[in-house]
């Protein structure tokens, strides 16, 4: 199943979803959730807690702003929420550092050590929408992407949900940063408004990391593959998108078991 997230401080409604797909609310409820697994508002609520996560690492608001930003009507809502999805409370997963990083002494700072091994993919086809503005708010255009296939009957166990980053963040303005949210589909799927069809080409070689942890840490593994393993590698970025392949169904997984490969075109 495909990535199902939504926008984390201002979710779409239900209306909102129905009109996406081209159905009734009352139907498109139905179809969302036995095609999903879950209800709107759980993918909705999870993708708050998820916002909330990118907040509490990046950010230096308190934990109360950060659950008012989520949406909850307490801290302590917040906190009993955000403990049962990360299986730490808010201001503990601050002070460690995430899940997939935890703090580290700054004499061990360069200590993390993932395995990157260099492989070829193959071309997919994807039904894409383009995101517009910074990374981390990619998961707007995975929900609208998501209600679109799911009124049409698009998704099942072998779609693959796959995210193309064109920009350097550091060099480009979060605000133009541009990206594009994919789902594989099949040839005779025609785009539809601002559903386009993209195909990507195979690489016959790419940097791979599957990165085992919440998304919202996913900004500091691309640092360490940049930073510590491409310098030391030999290699060079190719001239192509970096991208994400998101591999396994973080409805039914807590975060720190969400799995992310990052890949990364080489010159060959």
């Amino acid at each position: 199943m495909t990535l199902v997230t939504a926008r984390a401080d201002d979710p779409p409604g239900l209306e909102e979803l129905a009109a996406t797909a081209a159905f009734s609310p009352f139907h498109f409820h139905r179809v969302y959730r036995a095609i999903a697994g879950e209800t709107p508002a759980e993918t909705a609520a999870r993708a708050r807690l998820q916002g909330a996560a990118i907040a509490l690492l990046k950010g230096g608001e308190t934990v109360a702003v950060v659950a008012r930003r989520a949406g909850y009507g307490s801290q302590a809502a917040f906190t009993r929420a955000f403990r049962a999805a990360y299986g730490l409370p808010p201001a503990a997963y601050r002070a460690r550092g995430g899940l997939g990083f935890p703090m580290r002494s700054d004499s061990d700072k360069e200590s993390t050590m993932f395995e990157v091994t260099i492989r070829s993919t193959t071309p997919l086809h994807l039904a894409a929408i383009r995101h517009t503005g910074p990374y981390d708010r990619i998961g707007e255009a995975f929900g609208r992407l998501q209600a679109w296939a799911a009124g049409r009957g698009l998704m099942g166990p072998g779609t693959r949900a796959v995210a193309l980053y064109h920009d350097d963040p550091r060099s480009v303005p979060a605000a133009q940063l541009r990206a594009d949210a994919g789902l594989t589909v099949g040839p005779e799927v025609p785009g539809e408004g601002e559903v386009t069809l993209l195909d990507v080409p195979g690489f016959a070689r790419v940097a791979s990391l599957v990165f085992k942890g919440p998304y919202a840490e996913l900004e500091r593994a691309y640092d360490w593959m940049y930073r510590s393993w491409l310098p030391g590698s030999g290699e060079e970025p190719a001239d192509a998108p970096v991208m994400e392949e998101y591999l396994n169904d973080c409805r039914m997984l807590p975060p720190a078991e969400w799995l992310t490969e990052i890949l990364v075109p080489l010159r060959e």
